[in-house]
């Protein structure tokens, strides 16, 4: 007599037990594929038929085709640094909104920024401003009740994306992770702050992030605009047309760059052509002198690693700026930590800011194409979350923000190759197992 359990015991078994069982062992291989492998989302190559410089009208033209998003002219554009400059304007520009104020962040935590918020929005609904207020349904789950029902009660509207509920789990992974703060239609703000303590300040402690935002205006904030109605209308079911979200004057305050050209991203993981990954490959691709990255989360996707990799061994100075142990996601920087040999090999020089979390979003390419905005250097940003960036071309405030960039450094420490090939055998083992999540990251 055994126990054991053959073939032909399986087969015996009615059908529907096997049906069971074969439903079953579908649903773990769909998972170990979903969470593992790439599945053919992206092409095994990606290259561009011509790679003209950033300057150029071929780029300007080709790149706002590829991602189908129109190349305009005109507005302003101002770099932020840290909340000790871009909090101050974002509540400013709030207490003069007279008719519209939509704000979508990705984060909303209690604390001295959100009661600082809700002072002024809850204020503006209740002098007859139209607040709109869209919080993510995982990142923002901690936003006050309090707030948001005062907010509520002074007229003010509040939309969750994708909330926890039943018949929508599939889909909550997917997030969105927009920065759209647009006053009036005239006045915008876009990059990687959000609503929490540790943007507040100058970046000055371990508790305060390095970050930065743009305030824009005329067409940028148009731009700005498309990315909170377009979230919006998908779930309050309102579409915002008027001349409260896209009036026909400009605002251009002092103290800002006025811009040549600029194109925007708006991406949405339907959106199966993944422009967003599109949009920083060519740029990539068209540096002639410079590629500057700054990025909190870094799991690029082999392309986007060729194409900054073939850039540095063309003679392009490519650099890329990193959080270091203070990050707040220790398996993404570790899974971003498996490619450094990979870059470093090719020439491209990486470095890690020091004193604080650095949760920068910018690529400046030959100290004339900027892209800022919501998005991160990984696949989840480019495939997964609802993002939105703006590429600008203009040279002073590319210059203003190679600047910054290049100030980050002087407090960051490089990663060089024979040092990093010295590292133990446990920090290979962590990065290895934390990569196998890249395609989540």
């Amino acid at each position: 007599m055994h126990d054991s359990f053959g073939l032909r015991d399986l087969t015996a078994l009615p059908w529907w037990v096997l049906a069971f069982w074969g439903l079953g062992i579908l649903a773990v291989a769909t998972a170990i594929v979903s969470l593992f492998f790439a599945l053919g989302r992206r092409p095994g190559k990606a290259w561009a038929s011509e790679v003209p410089p950033v300057n150029s009208r071929d780029f300007l033209v080709g790149i706002s085709g590829l991602v189908d998003s129109p190349l305009e002219a005109g507005g302003t554009v101002k770099l932020l640094n840290n909340g000790g400059e871009f909090f101050p304007a974002i509540l400013d520009a709030m207490r003069k909104a007279r008719k519209t104020i939509n704000f979508s962040v990705y984060i909303w935590e209690p604390g001295k920024a959100s009661d600082m918020v809700f002072a002024v929005i809850t204020e503006r609904a209740r002098a007859g401003v139209e607040v709109r207020v869209l919080l993510d349904g995982l990142g923002c789950m901690r936003a006050p009740s309090e707030g948001l029902d005062a907010l509520k009660a002074a007229g003010g509207r509040v939309e969750r994306f994708r909330p926890i509920r039943l018949g929508r789990l599939t889909r909550f992974h997917r997030r969105n992770h927009r920065r759209a703060i647009v006053i009036d239609g005239l006045i915008a703000f876009t990059g990687g702050a959000a609503v929490g303590d540790k943007w507040l300040g100058n970046a000055a402690s371990k508790e305060e992030w390095r970050d930065s935002m743009v305030q824009v205006t005329g067409p940028l904030a148009k731009t700005v605009q498309s990315a909170f109605t377009t979230a919006w209308g998908s779930c309050a079911g309102e579409m915002l047309i008027g001349d409260g979200h896209y009036p026909a004057r400009e605002a251009s305050p002092s103290g800002a760059q006025e811009v040549s050209y600029h194109t925007g991203v708006t991406s949405a993981p339907s959106h199966e052509d993944h422009p967003l990954r599109l949009f920083f490959m060519l740029s990539f691709l068209s540096a002639r002198r410079t590629l500057y990255i700054t990025t909190p989360y870094f799991v690029p996707d082999a392309q986007t690693r060729g194409a900054a990799a073939g850039r540095a061994r063309q003679g392009v100075d490519v650099r890329i700026l990193l959080p270091n142990e203070l990050t707040d996601a220790v398996p993404i920087r570790l899974a971003g930590h498996s490619y450094f040999d990979e870059l470093l090999s090719a020439g491209v020089r990486i470095f890690e800011y020091q004193p604080a979390m650095m949760h920068n979003k910018t690529v400046v390419v030959d100290g004339q194409w900027s892209v800022v905005g919501s998005a991160n250097m990984d696949i989840r940003s480019k495939e997964l979350n609802q993002e939105n960036v703006l590429g600008i071309l203009d040279e002073g405030f590319g210059r203003e923000l190679e600047a910054a960039f290049l100030a980050d450094l002087e407090k960051a420490k490089e990663i060089r190759l024979p040092e990093w090939r010295r590292r133990g055998v446990w920090p290979r083992i962590k990065e290895r197992a934390s990569v196998l999540f890249a395609e989540q990251y």
